[in-house]
């Protein structure tokens, strides 16, 4: 009878105690073997980066190649016109279009018949000199380097790695979720289900719009002034990458503002009607963000700050009917 009672008392006590919310109270697992947990994870991530940066080697030259493709339209658009493409005289003939092509000119030099040895002579000037043209072109679109050793070291080594760790991140991103999320309640799983795609999602069109919408305008902008001002422009292409690398990198975290606002309005520091009533200070604030962010040049805060107001807008409509666990998702459902 008083081992029963015993019984009974302990479990009475047990029920009563109340239920602690520590993530670690009911694990099996002892911080040392949190620890190890961690050292696994990280070593796979690890293993899949070196994996990923080797394969980036060997099509370093194809990605070099996306990379400087920007560069070499816009210089090979800036040099058009300082190549001489057209002739404005035909020595046989003079009451030739003087607008006529190099190649329609050869194209009427085969027409005539006969073929005499100084129309052949001319002809093989005409295909000489526009070789020499394209050849010309070629080389003025083309960046520069100041070193011997930097087309390798600073530029193909660092693409690739740039490269392998873009090819790699979603091994890396799922090797530390598999260790975050053991330590996380269902709620809040659920919430990096629903926010974590979004965030790349925003990441990815901001880096994307950068490379094909904002490369294009900021690179005609600069050179124009170069053309103003009677300037030949030798682009360094080491440099070039590394502006092709950060700028796009700068796009996609600036892109995160809807988010940013949300997990802001969530947590408390900004109401809704803040953000309706401080339009105007989040306009500056986006305007001295965008002018920090990119080069010197107005035309790139510009075309950051302006898609930037438009995701601020978004940021309203999220934290609007986006759902909410009781306001706050560090609470349990």
């Amino acid at each position: 009878m008083v081992t029963l009672f015993g019984i009974g008392l302990s479990r009475m006590q047990s029920q009563m105690k109340p239920q602690s919310h520590d993530l670690f109270d009911e694990s099996t697992m002892s911080f040392g073997d949190h620890l190890e947990a961690l050292r696994v994870h990280l070593w796979k991530a690890l293993i899949g980066l070196a994996i990923c940066v080797v394969g980036a080697l060997f099509i370093g030259h194809k990605i070099v190649a996306v990379v400087r493709a920007p560069i070499d339209s816009a210089l090979r658009e800036y040099n058009l016109d300082k190549l001489p493409h057209q002739i404005t005289e035909d020595p046989e003939n003079p009451d030739a279009d003087p607008s006529a092509s190099i190649d329609e000119l050869i194209a009427s030099l085969n027409s005539k018949q006969p073929q005499t040895a100084e129309t052949k002579t001319l002809q093989k000037i005409l295909r000489d000199y526009q070789y020499r043209i394209d050849s010309l072109e070629e080389t003025m679109a083309e960046p520069v380097t100041l070193a011997v050793q930097e087309a390798f070291t600073t530029i193909y080594l660092k693409v690739s790695f740039v490269a392998g760790l873009v090819f790699a991140s979603p091994w890396v991103i799922y090797q530390i979720w598999l260790f975050v999320a053991a330590g996380l309640y269902p709620h809040e799983r659920k919430y990096v289900y629903i926010y974590l795609p979004i965030s790349i999602f925003l990441f990815l069109g901001g880096a994307l719009f950068c490379f094909y919408a904002v490369f294009p305008f900021v690179l005609n902008f600069l050179l124009g002034f170069n053309k103003l001002l009677g300037v030949n422009p030798q682009i360094r292409l080491s440099e070039w990458i590394s502006f092709a690398i950060t700028l796009p990198v700068m796009f996609g975290l600036s892109f995160q503002l809807p988010l940013v606002m949300l997990f802001l309005e969530r947590i408390s520091v900004f109401s809704l009607k803040d953000y309706h009533e401080k339009r105007r200070m989040a306009v500056l604030i986006i305007s001295i963000i965008s002018m920090l962010m990119t080069p010197a040049d107005p035309m790139s805060m510009i075309l950051m700050m302006l898609p930037l107001i438009l995701l601020y807008e978004l940021g309203i409509l999220m934290c609007k009917y986006f759902p909410s666990a009781n306001a706050s998702p560090f609470e349990a459902a």
